[in-house]
């Protein structure tokens, strides 16, 4: 039995209106319509020209409206096989010459990827989006997160943003990065945090 085939929509900027091919709901788990414009509005024209890296990429939607919005360059990390090839599918319909992906574990990807970019003159925004299921060994998903985040030593990383299940506390402080505010948004919520200049 052939399944249907889900779409998101890019909300705003040069590509809005554009479809989004969505992976399978079973192995990813789409920013909400609601999420996803209140970030954009909360960030609005930070987006245009950083860096932006989307860790557990799913369909990409997030760093694909970064780039409507006037992001210089997307990064994706995606592990999942399907959820991988249906990110691909979605750069080569917004703008692939934008986007670089990675078929990789984000765990081990995103902290190569970060390093890379430290002498980039460009600031950076990293979007972390981890799965909310803890039937499959993710019970610690939220630690290695912050861990990750702990060892970042770029001075060029502007902000930080997870999206989170609501009843997760984030800590004040993650070593060089402080929260700033967490949002509602019914089970799911993003928490924002900016690197504390006082330590650059």
């Amino acid at each position: 039995m052939k399944q249907n085939v889900l779409y998101s929509q890019i909300i705003a900027g040069q590509y809005k209106g554009k479809k989004l091919k969505l992976p399978s709901l079973e192995v990813t788990r789409s920013s909400k319509s609601r999420l996803k414009e209140s970030f954009f509005n909360v960030l609005q024209y930070d987006v245009i020209d950083k860096l932006f890296i989307e860790a557990f990429a799913g369909s990409g939607s997030i760093g694909l409206e970064a780039i409507s919005r006037g992001t210089k360059r997307a990064y994706f990390i995606e592990i999942d096989k399907s959820s991988y090839k249906t990110l691909v599918q979605n750069c080569k319909l917004i703008d692939i010459n934008k986007c670089q992906t990675f078929y990789a574990n984000t765990f081990m990807q995103t902290p190569i990827l970060i390093n890379s970019l430290k002498n980039s003159k460009d600031k950076i925004i990293v979007y972390i989006d981890p799965p909310f299921d803890f039937r499959n060994n993710m019970e610690h998903i939220y630690t290695k997160v912050f861990d990750m985040i702990k060892n970042i030593k770029n001075d060029n990383v502007f902000m930080i943003i997870i999206e989170h299940y609501s009843n997760l506390e984030i800590p004040a402080v993650l070593n060089r990065f402080i929260l700033q505010k967490t949002k509602k948004f019914g089970k799911s919520s993003l928490s924002y945090l900016q690197l504390n200049d006082t330590n650059v």
